[in-house]
């Protein structure tokens, strides 16, 4: 009979483990497809997707994830394996890594359950922020039960499969062991070179692609691209090109270009400037189809849907992105979503041109104000070095907390330290801009008892709490001196779910805005023409007659010309832009894709032909956007420096 070969039976453990990881991500590829229920269509094909892609994942995960035992048993001198300190060593060692696997098998549930999507950039950026992720954890599950199950299972698991991890002999020699390692790491090496979590992505259906996906191997995979190149991962155009495809698109009745290239301008508005003061709150999570105004049969909204007859209403707005930094950026910067990180949490985002800049250099007192920490994202780093002064948890005195959670104090409570801010600047004759960012649309969904007949704990209730605290704020607000010189925006600052069959999914990124004055000095109305919410800002300034310098990408949308309607979409990899009922759409590896977007309803978004000028207008976009931010031209310093050069020539329309 062959001789067995002697160096394999000292790695038992090691295929024991592997053959763990493999059955348990299994088990959770299978839990994560039946829950998805209808979002996979029943099919074989599917189905053989799913599970056989998802092997090739598995195993790549499990030669990365075995690599700290296969070391181990490398350095145990030889037949420690056969004495008890050796075997206890090994064990221990195994049923750590065991109940590793089984609690990232909870957490991937948890992470589905809140993303429809594995392990990706949003876990690695969550990482950072331990304080407001566990938190966020504790309050939201019942913690303890949960790693006390994972235990009990991982042990329960360790020592029914004893027989399957124990070395029966150990017999190899320091050369053999080193070369069963040096074959383990070649192969880990060689799947790292060829295998990237992309090429998972051939099916139509979104979730498809991301149930052939393993967990573990995503979270390394989303760290290694948290920074993505443009010039090096997408499809580039001449940059003189771009420039000039963007600024022909920027093009409006109010704007006069300071050169005969880039996108600086002067913004001339005739009507007569009001200096009103403005509010702008930015709501966490709040999808358009929460609300009756948006075709919501039951609306979680009355107190918004009530002032939607007093209001100017944006019916087709599109958030950038699905974080909430990217809704800041959209809002304060009136950018595309660039690849990879937000501007907000990016290193040297200082001194950019912003809507604070322009309240600033206006006379007014730019706020920035957060009802949580605002280390967390950045936010307080970015907005203080970028023209507000920041506000935040911090400010706020324990006793006047009505409550709070790990994210933040109840909205109610923001609202009031907000509108403490507001009468110091009215007393003081000054005009303000507040941005507030609120948090309590946020699981764990917890909120001040008797406000509504609502559960603690579920999203519904939380939106509800949070349109509650938002006529509360009105009703308050409606009392004090500054109130009929106010112009309230409400927005969000994106959707509360970002999953849909398609890689991008349009309907997922319809967020709602009310423009509410409240003296009458903007009329009331509906805007039923495609915007994107980098248009914002732009608009808003319309609305109060401002002229200012911008280098803003966003549109006073009354100013753009019927016809040029678009929006930006995206993640923190794929690029949207969408126009003319087309979405192009912008992928790692130049790849350029035009689908016919789904803006009502979770289908797929089948390709369509090539719209080579949308496709050139696409790129042109998101191109100049990454090099405005590299090469300091998104700088109010740079915007200043071109409005002074272009006071001393000839002005270029």
């Amino acid at each position: 009979m062959p001789t067995r070969l002697p160096s394999l039976d000292r790695f038992r453990p090691l295929f024991w483990l592997a053959g763990c990881l493999l059955v348990i991500s299994t088990a959770t590829r299978l839990a994560l497809l039946v829950a998805t229920g209808s979002g996979v269509p029943a099919s074989v094909g599917n189905w053989l997707y799913v599970f056989g892609v998802g092997l090739g994942y598995d195993v790549l995960a499990a030669l990365y994830f075995g690599i700290p035992l296969l070391l181990l048993l490398w350095l145990l001198p030889a037949g420690w394996l056969l004495r008890k300190r050796g075997r206890w060593l090994v064990g221990a060692l195994c049923l750590v890594q065991l109940f590793v696997l089984l609690f990232v098998a909870v957490a991937e549930w948890t992470f589905w359950d809140e993303f429809q999507a594995r392990f990706n950039f949003i876990a690695v950026d969550y990482l950072v922020y331990t304080t407001e992720v566990i938190g966020n954890i504790r309050q939201s599950y019942p913690v303890g039960w949960i790693l006390s199950a994972v235990a009990a299972v991982a042990l329960g698991g360790f020592v029914a499969t004893g027989r399957w991890r124990r070395a029966v002999a150990d017999t190899a020699g320091f050369g053999a062991r080193t070369a069963v390692v040096a074959a383990w790491l070649a192969l880990a090496t060689l799947g790292t070179w060829l295998v990237n979590g992309e090429m998972k992505e051939r099916s139509d259906n979104a979730y498809v692609n991301e149930l052939a996906g393993n967990g573990i191997y995503q979270f390394f995979a989303a760290y290694r691209s948290a920074s993505l190149d443009y010039p090096r991962y997408y499809r580039t155009v001449p940059i003189d090109e771009a420039w000039a495809q963007v600024r022909a698109q920027l093009a409006t009745p109010d704007a006069t270009f300071f050169g005969p290239t880039g996108i600086a301008r002067r913004i001339h508005n005739p009507a007569p400037e009001q200096r009103m003061n403005v509010v702008l709150i930015s709501v966490e999570s709040l999808s358009a189809d929460f609300s009756g105004t948006y075709g919501r049969p039951d609306s979680l909204t009355p107190q918004l849907d009530a002032l939607t007859r007093d209001s100017l209403l944006f019916t087709e707005l599109w958030a950038t992105g699905t974080r909430t930094v990217r809704g800041l950026e959209a809002l304060s910067l009136s950018v595309p979503p660039t690849p990879g990180e937000s501007i907000v949490r990016r290193e040297h985002n200082e001194g950019l041109a912003t809507l604070g800049e322009v309240f600033r250099g206006k006379g007014y007192h730019a706020m920035f104000l957060y009802g949580g920490y605002g280390a967390f994202d950045d936010m307080n780093r970015f907005f203080s070095h970028n023209g507000y002064d920041v506000h935040d948890r911090t400010d706020i005195p324990d006793q006047a907390i009505h409550h709070e959670n790990v994210w933040g104090v109840a909205d109610e409570d923001l609202y009031t330290m907000a509108m403490q801010h507001f009468d110091a600047d009215a007393a003081a004759g000054k005009p303000f801009f507040a941005h507030l960012m609120t948090t309590s649309n946020h699981r764990p969904y917890t909120f001040p008892a008797g406000r509504g007949p609502w559960p603690q704990g579920k999203r519904n209730s939380a939106v509800a709490y949070t349109d509650w605290a938002i006529g509360d704020f009105l009703r308050r607000a409606s009392s004090k001196p500054w109130f009929r010189n106010t112009l309230f925006v409400i927005t969000a600052d994106h959707c509360a779910s970002s999953a849909g069959k398609a890689a991008l999914p349009v309907f997922r990124y319809r967020i709602p805005l009310w423009i509410y004055a409240p003296g009458g000095q903007v009329a009331p109305g509906r805007v039923e023409r495609r915007v994107s919410q980098i248009d914002i800002a732009p608009t808003v300034l319309g609305l109060l007659g401002m002229d200012y310098d911008s280098r803003f990408y966003g549109v006073d949308i009354f100013q753009l010309p019927p016809g040029r309607e678009r929006a930006f979409i995206g993640t923190y990899q794929l690029l949207g832009y969408l126009r003319d009922d087309k979405l192009v759409q912008l992928s790692p590896h130049r790849k350029v894709e035009t689908l016919r977007p789904a803006y009502t309803r979770d289908v797929a978004q089948p390709e369509l032909p090539e719209d080579p000028a949308l496709t050139l207008q696409a790129i042109s976009y998101y191109q100049t956007a990454a090099a405005a931010f590299s090469d300091g031209s998104m700088r109010q310093a740079a915007l200043e420096r071109e409005a002074r050069a272009a006071a001393a020539t000839p002005p270029a329309r």
